[in-house]
């Protein structure tokens, strides 16, 4: 029964990991169509990028027995994250693109490091511990990555840069595995999606406390006070400069008058 039970849950754990590699699609069709990437983080995809090498290797039978499902869901994973992390470097401005294009060689040279040192220095249990701690950190560093969003989501009331799709599958899916692994008896999958979940929950109480604050009216606010304070002030000046003209107006009225009387003694004079 146990181990129906942890098919199950490997299965739908593959559905629901799918759904996750996917719910980025309308972010990335976004950053197509406006040919920028925003203010969207690639590293999430990096990390995930690797998290999946990591654990497609860990669930393959030499290293690990009895986690395919792990392999097959995170050898599909690392394909569909490479494909974003393409475009991600497309469309990225250049200071972003060259950080992102340093991160992807960290991965790049981590995989293929834990790849050649278990499979030339390692055997049997040493092999599947040691690729087990690797696919483990990572794994918590990928789930961890978000974690610059939830702070952006923070600091600006908005979950605009925040999809609630990939928050709800970062909830499911570590949770999924997690249960997976605590039947298999596996912490190098239990640690990890275990982090996931509770992350991944973290994630959805922001977008339910955001989701409806709109940043936007309070800028607007902030623009209309500034053009009533430049009214305030337009009607200021006017006034002062209506004061200045009738003082003009007064000055010019009394010297007219005073020279009057004086205009016509000197007439009358001649006379």
């Amino acid at each position: 029964m146990e181990h129906v039970a942890r098919f199950f849950f490997g299965v739908s754990g593959n559905v629901i990991a799918l759904f996750l590699f996917l719910s980025p699609v309308v972010t990335f069709w976004r950053i197509i169509r406006k040919r920028s990437t925003e203010d969207f983080s690639g590293v999430p995809y990096n990390m995930t990028l690797l998290n999946c090498l990591l654990s497609a290797w860990y669930g393959l039978p030499f290293v690990s027995p009895n986690n395919i499902l792990v392999t097959t869901i995170n050898g599909t994973g690392s394909v569909i994250e490479a494909i974003y992390v393409v475009i991600f470097l497309i469309f990225a401005e250049r200071k972003t693109k060259l950080r992102m294009l340093g991160l992807l060689g960290i991965v790049t040279t981590i995989f293929t490091g834990v790849v050649l040192v278990s499979l030339l220095a390692l055997h049997g249990q040493g092999r599947k511990v040691f690729c087990g701690l690797a696919a483990t950190i990572f794994s918590i560093c990928m789930y961890a990555s978000p974690l610059s969003i939830m702070r952006l989501v923070i600091k600006t009331k908005s979950v605009e840069f925040m999809p609630f799709l990939l928050s709800l599958s970062v909830f499911l899916c570590g949770t999924s595995w997690f249960i997976y692994g605590l039947l298999g008896r596996d912490p190098f999958i239990a640690i990890p999606n275990g982090c996931g979940s509770f992350l991944g929950l973290m994630q959805l109480i922001l977008y339910a406390i955001y989701r409806n604050h709109k940043g936007a009216p309070a800028a607007a606010a902030g623009k209309g006070d500034a053009a009533a304070d430049e009214v305030e002030d337009s009607k200021k000046a006017a006034a002062a400069l209506e004061m200045a003209d009738a003082k003009t107006n007064k000055v010019a009225d009394t010297v007219a008058n005073d020279s009057k009387p004086a205009d016509d003694d000197k007439v009358a004079s001649q006379v």
